[in-house]
């Protein structure tokens, strides 16, 4: 395959000043469960490439279903085309080293050694104890993926990667209902090396069950200013859904009031604050040796100790950002041009105990999980379930809390990050620009947030 594909890179690259070709061969397994009825289930497998070419600025793009000679001259011959139509500027590219490399499968227990009956079962299992946990779930919500590809990726600089991945991830969610209002809640897993994840999510799963019903009778909090104690999972989302995307480049690059918010050197939180970007997370979904672009995965600091210090790049914003690309050009399969994505993003472990954490809160919430919201600039998160602190313990269990604010004055308002780092990969994926879901993982400690809106009634 090098040989073949290097062949069309220098037949055609003397026309660009830059070119590359992915090629991608994939088999995935979807089952889904709504209820008693299959909701979703499918094999699929597919072959694809897609070429990209620049030229003063300007970019060529062509997705491919075949691998021949004469496909292959055609969407070359197009991608540098359209590259020489819209280039009008100057190429900048950020350098990185020329590699070549194999990357053969690390797994532990490979999915497709798993018998489609077996994943069947499994998935009924989890979905019998869900409808038969407490006459009040009526219904569930059931789902696992898993995906294998074989990447190829050659380059006009004379890089060659050659990879074989898998993806796997699942939700479990009872969803409970009473008098015309719902509760969800959900168990989640993930991995890119083990199949076992599906496995022994039992005990999780009951306690789901148990906490959706309990939400029902749950009262509702009374909306206000509270300190916020966010869990592990609550403050991963967090940091993935409103820190992260912010810190992705081409938003700073493209967003003049952004850039200008986004300088590096400012300060965003005090000394107890570090957030980063990592790809080295073996056997993680955002574990990965090599982005789509062919720039190895590091660990990228973006806050350290209150200040910002980077952000997250493809070649094409750290060029024109000045600064050093990071790993982050992904892109969700074979279909689409790599942009600036998360992999693990994570809050660093901190000092603080969590019973140091809660021992001085007179009134305030303990957040647990989350079940979704918008981030950004401006971002609302509903809990999976909170619970109020009253004179430093843990209470009674509330319903209906959405924690909301603006990013930057909430990180500001971070005051304790505990010493209990966890990370946590969930069934879904990251959205951006029609590439969903894509593998990723968030991770944190317990953190303490002063002075958080939380709607209510």
């Amino acid at each position: 395959m090098k040989a073949y594909l290097q062949s069309f890179l220098n037949k055609y690259a003397k026309d660009v000043d830059y070119l590359d070709i992915r090629v991608e061969e994939s088999e995935e397994t979807v089952i889904g469960f709504r209820g008693e009825s299959i909701d979703m289930l499918r094999q699929s497998s597919e072959k694809g490439g897609f070429i990209r070419a620049i030229f003063k600025g300007g970019w060529g793009f062509a997705s491919f279903n075949s691998l021949d000679e004469d496909t292959l001259n055609y969407y070359f011959k197009s991608a540098v085309k359209q590259a020489h139509f819209t280039g009008k500027d100057e190429t900048r590219l950020a350098p990185v080293p020329v590699v070549n490399e194999v990357l053969p499968l690390q797994v532990k227990t490979d999915p497709r050694s798993i018998s489609l009956d077996r994943k069947m079962d499994i998935l009924k299992s989890y979905n019998q104890m869900i409808l038969t946990a407490d006459p009040r779930i009526p219904t569930s919500s059931v789902s696992y993926l898993d995906t294998y590809k074989h990447k190829w990726l050659a380059t006009s600089e004379g890089s060659y990667i050659e990879a074989e991945l898998i993806d796997i991830g699942g939700g479990l969610s009872a969803v409970a209902v009473d008098k015309g209002q719902t509760q969800i809640c959900s168990v989640g897993f993930g991995s890119s090396s083990d199949f076992n994840v599906v496995l022994n999510n039992e005990t999780e799963l009951v306690k789901a069950c148990e906490d959706a019903v309990r939400l029902l009778d749950a009262p509702a909090i009374k909306g206000g200013v509270y300190t916020v104690i966010a869990d592990p999972k609550l403050a991963g989302v967090f940091v993935h859904e409103s820190f992260g995307h912010t810190s992705e480049g081409e938003k700073v690059f493209e967003n003049k009031g952004l850039a200008e918010i986004m300088k590096i050197g400012r300060r965003f939180g005090s000394d107890v604050l570090t957030i980063y970007d990592t790809g080295l997370e073996p056997g993680y979904r955002g574990s990965l040796d090599y982005d789509d672009e062919g720039v190895k995965s590091q660990k990228t600091m973006l806050i350290k100790d209150g200040v910002l210090v980077g952000r997250l790049h493809s070649r094409e914003t750290a060029g024109k950002m000045g600064e050093f690309p990071t790993g982050n050009g992904r892109a969700l399969n074979y279909k689409f041009a790599p942009i600036p994505r998360m992999r693990t993003t994570c809050i660093d472990q901190g000092e603080t105990s969590f019973e140091d954490m809660i021992h001085d809160i007179d009134l305030g919430v303990y957040a647990v999980d989350a079940m979704g919201g918008q981030g950004g600039e401006m971002f609302s998160f509903t809990a999976g379930r909170a619970y109020m602190i009253r004179h430093g313990k843990i209470e009674e269990l509330v319903k209906n809390v959405t924690l909301s604010g603006n990013l930057f004055q909430t990180l500001i308002k971070i005051d304790a990050v505990g010493d209990d780092f966890q990370i946590h990969d969930s069934g879904g994926g990251c959205g951006k620009g029609a590439q969903f879901p894509l593998p990723v993982s968030a991770a944190s400690p317990t953190i303490r947030i002063r002075d958080v809106v939380i709607a209510g009634d």
